[in-house]
Order: structure tokens, then sequence, then C-alpha cells
């Protein structure tokens, strides 16, 4: 239904401005606040507490006819403001779409930037990479001949270590029977 203000309510109803303010304030007659602050009534409840005036069917139909205006004005204006609402949210998505576009081309930059600089430095590192491997190969290369050559030594020593116990045990061998056959005399003989 259509909302009225509290002179256009008088004129429906018959009854004086101050009627319709002070059943307004006393609670009498519910009403709601328009876009600008003002208090407006809604027409069924004005019928409902004051019953609307009725002058024949010239007044009556012009009534209707000024509500039918009231009601027009009424949804003219809330067509207004959600059109204002979708404007506001259409901007607001416009300003974070802009936003993110100027993100995304920062950050393309910045790859075509790295980009740029891995592609200038790819063939040196390329080649730097080349080289650690080549002298690392050497190194694995040195490390393994100095282990075989140690791994020789020790058991070189350690034939040595064993000959020369076998030796003495051989001469304790020969010196306790007396006789002149030993392992490490025979080892003697065929080495000497």
């Amino acid at each position: 239904m259509a909302k009225v203000g509290a002179q256009r309510a008088a004129e429906l109803t018959g009854r004086s401005k101050s009627t319709i303010q002070r059943a307004m304030n006393g609670g009498k007659v519910s009403f709601e606040l328009d876009a600008n602050g003002r208090r407006v009534i809604d027409v069924s409840e004005l019928d409902r507490v004051f019953g609307l005036k009725g002058q024949g069917t010239n007044d009556n139909s012009s009534a209707q006819a000024s509500v039918e205006a009231e009601l027009e004005k009424a949804t003219a204006m809330l067509e207004m403001e959600r059109m204002k609402m979708r404007i506001k949210m259409l901007e607001a998505q416009l300003d974070t779409a802009e936003r993110q576009v100027d993100d995304l081309k920062a950050q393309r930059d910045q790859w075509q930037k790295q980009a740029s600089q891995v592609l200038l430095t790819s063939q040196y590192s390329q080649k730097q990479a080349e080289e650690l491997s080549a002298k690392l190969e050497e190194r694995e290369k040195r490390a393994r001949e100095r282990r075989e050559q140690m791994e020789a030594r020790k058991i070189e020593s350690q034939m040595k270590k064993l000959k020369a116990e076998n030796e003495n045990a051989s001469a304790e061998q020969d010196d306790e029977s007396g006789e002149g056959f030993s392992f490490g005399g025979l080892w003697k003989r065929a080495k000497g």
C-alpha cells in the first residue's frame, strides 16, 4: 500500500494534522521513517484507525487516484534507491577488479624481469655447473686413488708384520726343538 505523510493522512481521514501526529506519538497509529527521515503512515493503517473519508464517488475516486499516485511515487523512490545501491555495489566490484588487475600486472612484470635474468645467466650458470661437476669428478678420482694407496700400504704393512711374526715364531721353534727345520727356515731358504 501507499504511505503518506501527516498532512496527506489528515486529508484522507478528515482529521486534523495535529490529531494524526498525536496518534503517531501516542502509538495509536504505526508509522515508518522514509529516506528523508519523515514519518509516513500506511494508508491501510489510517483506514484501520480512523477510517478513510468517503465523500461520494467523486471524492472516493480522487482519493483512490491520489493513493495510486502516492503508490507510484513510493515505487519510483524504491526503484531509485535500489538502483543507487546497485551502482554502489558495481563501483565496489569495479574497484576490486582494478586493484586485482594492477596486482596481476605487477606480478607479471616481476616474473618477466626474473625470466630475463634467468635467461641471461643460464648459459653462464650451465658452464659453471659443468666446470664444478668436472672438479668434483677429479676430486673423487684422487680420493679413490688415495684410498687405494692407503689400503695397499696397510696390506703391505700387515704382510710385513705377519712375515716378521712368522719368522720369530719359526726361530723360537727352531731354538726349542733344536732341529734346523721350520716353516720360517723354509721361508728363508726359499726366499734366499
